[in-house]
């Protein structure tokens, strides 16, 4: 970059300016974004001397550009000369880290986080600690939000001296006037409670804890109940109940269901952090609350952790706990007013089969899975059918078939066509879940009958259903069990039905492959070209052109070659694709002549 004169040694930083003060914001972009190359073109010296120094002033761009800024800059440590220089960068950083932009402030952050890795201990006292410290006691909220996310970095590479400084600022922080900036501390609150000493985590954490979840901001108090579950892992069990219960209770009950949704949320986590005895006492009738709480985002996020919850429980009374606690709740669930609450529940609730065994699963829980079989939101329903394998797994396929299948079928046949669509789409899924020889048994037919339903889109459904099915069942099984009746329906009265026939050997010749295509799909579509109704005629034209790639060098006889021919020419009448007289004797030269 340096130019035709070589001595002209400023040029790449006279072309950074020049491009940084462009009014055309994507060309200082670009500009920022070739930094390392100009850093290189300078040289280390210079970068610290000049370039650094430059671009520390002139932070004032869009915020797209200083977004790139901040990214950049935590990869320079190297263009500066490395770990020994790399205090360089702080400068430049510390500006961006007080913008108003959230976004570029949290890039900043990320990068004085990288680099502060690379910082010596001595040169962290030195520069890093101080820089942390002017953000924290900093006259906006912007540079005091920034240095929340850096105080667990610095921490266990400092001094005494310096660590009890670093908890005083974290502590001012905690209480600071403005929510933002409690809601950064809160955030960070774990992160920073686990570089911290077990003695100060009891005497300083556990407080700042407890305030910030009586926040009077609900975002405040949320996070804080994000940050109960990093301190709960760090501390004994004997102390578990003294100094983070009665905060969690307190969550657990809040009176935003912001905060209560959040306890929802890390529900399986705070399981996990707290033992088996304080869930058994505490955290049973906490999750019932939540199961039965008034908001409806609350009891979706509770009903979602219910099987991780239930497979958490300490064994030996998991099943009672389940039985006399959970499931009661669950039962409510399933005919909850809100769909995204049954949804969730459906997504986890085939789960618990695995968990109460067999006997429990085929009397308590299967009139469970069948009303939610028969929802009338969609989501419910193919997540039932999404998970029936882990009942099968329980209760073997015989009584799954005598329990739900019915349910399915009856809905298959539903006289609301939307009803039948919706069990189609979940029938290849579900064939892979049953397997091929149970589904040849009770749901081959069910699948062949929607090929001739009334509604047109039931039998477009149907036809791509057998084309997934045969996928994956594969070919030898189409050739045995679904060919042969497809092919029937070409004699079929009624000509949608031909059509049908059509349409099916469109879809499933290439998944049948070439051999199955040719000897058995080919002879009767050339058949239907005699067709007396017009329309299934131009249809055996289009599926010709369909199925062409698939017969691709297949050689035709004298009574195919001229079914192709007047193929061509009714394609070419009705969308002008050229017409043939190729008298050669493949598929392949005839087709290409159609397309």
């Amino acid at each position: 970059m340096a130019g035709a004169d070589g001595d002209d040694s400023l040029y790449p930083i006279a072309v950074l300016i020049d491009e940084l003060r462009n009014e055309d914001v994507q060309l200082r972009l670009n500009s920022i974004k070739k930094l390392s190359t100009i850093a290189l073109a300078l040289g280390v010296e210079r970068t610290r001397t000049e370039l650094l120094p430059f671009l520390t002033d002139t932070i004032y761009d869009e915020d797209e550009v200083l977004l790139a800024l901040a990214e950049q800059l935590g990869n320079f440590t190297m263009l500066v000369g490395g770990p020994e220089y790399v205090h360089c960068l702080l400068p430049p950083l510390e500006s961006l880290a007080t913008v108003e932009e959230t976004v570029v402030r949290d890039k900043a952050v990320e990068s004085l986080r990288k680099i502060s890795q690379e910082h010596s201990p001595v040169d962290l006292e030195v520069h890093f600690e101080p820089l942390v410290k002017r953000l924290a006691s900093g006259d906006w909220f912007t540079s005091r939000t920034s240095a929340c996310g850096l105080f667990s970095v610095c921490y266990p590479r400092v001094s005494s001296t310096v660590k009890a400084e670093i908890r005083q600022h974290f502590r001012t922080l905690c209480s600071d006037d403005t929510p933002m900036v409690r809601r950064a501390a809160a955030s960070k609150l774990g992160e920073f409670a686990k570089v911290l000493e077990l003695d100060y985590v009891k005497s300083d954490i556990i407080s700042l804890f407890t305030a910030l979840a009586s926040d009077e901001q609900d975002s405040v108090r949320l996070l804080a109940v994000e940050a109960c579950v990093s301190i709960a892992t760090l501390l004994p069990q004997e102390d578990l109940e003294t100094l983070v219960m009665p905060t969690l209770r307190q969550a657990a009950e809040d009176k935003s269901w912001r905060v209560r949704y959040m306890v929802a949320d890390k529900f399986s986590e705070l399981q996990k952090a707290v033992g088996p005895e304080i869930t058994k006492n505490d955290l049973v009738p906490a999750f019932q609350n939540l199961l039965k709480d008034c908001e409806a985002e609350v009891r979706a996020a509770a009903a979602n952790k219910v099987k991780e919850f239930c497979e958490n429980l300490p064994e030996d009374n998991r099943e009672q706990i389940i039985m006399t606690h959970i499931l009661p709740c669950v039962k409510e669930l399933v005919s909850d007013t809100n769909q995204h609450v049954k949804s969730a529940l459906a997504s986890v609730i085939m789960g618990l089969s695995t968990i109460l065994g067999k006997d429990n699963t085929i009397e308590h829980l299967l009139p469970l899975f069948l009303a939610q079989l028969k929802d009338e939101c969609p989501e419910v329903r193919l997540n039932i059918i999404s998970n029936l394998d882990c009942v099968n797994e329980v209760i073997g396929i015989r009584q799954l078939s005598q329990s739900l299948l019915p349910a399915i079928v009856e809905l298959a046949e539903d006289a609301k066509w939307r009803v039948r669509l919706a069990i189609i789409e979940y029938m290849p899924l579900l064939a892979g879940q049953l397997g091929v020889e149970f589904f040849d048994e009770k749901l081959n037919t069910l699948c062949m009958a929607w090929l001739i339903d009334h509604v047109y889109a039931i039998r477009e459904a149907a036809t791509c259903n057998l084309m997934k099915l045969v996928e994956k069942f594969g070919a030898e099984w189409a050739q045995n069990t679904i060919v042969p009746k497809v092919l029937g329906m070409a004699n079929d009265p009624n000509y949608l039905h031909r059509m049908t026939t059509l349409f099916c050997i469109n879809a499933l010749s290439e998944a049948c492959g070439q051999e199955i295509t040719t000897k058995q799909m080919l002879p009767v579509v050339l058949k239907m070209s005699n067709d007396q109704v017009a329309n299934v005629r131009f249809n055996v034209a289009k599926s010709l052109q369909k199925i062409g790639p698939v017969l691709d060098n297949v050689p035709l006889n004298s009574n195919q070659r001229p079914v192709f021919t007047r193929c061509s020419f009714n394609l070419h009448t009705v969308f002008n694709y050229p017409s043939t007289n190729n008298k050669t004797a493949t598929t392949h030269t005839l087709l290409q002549d159609i397309y």
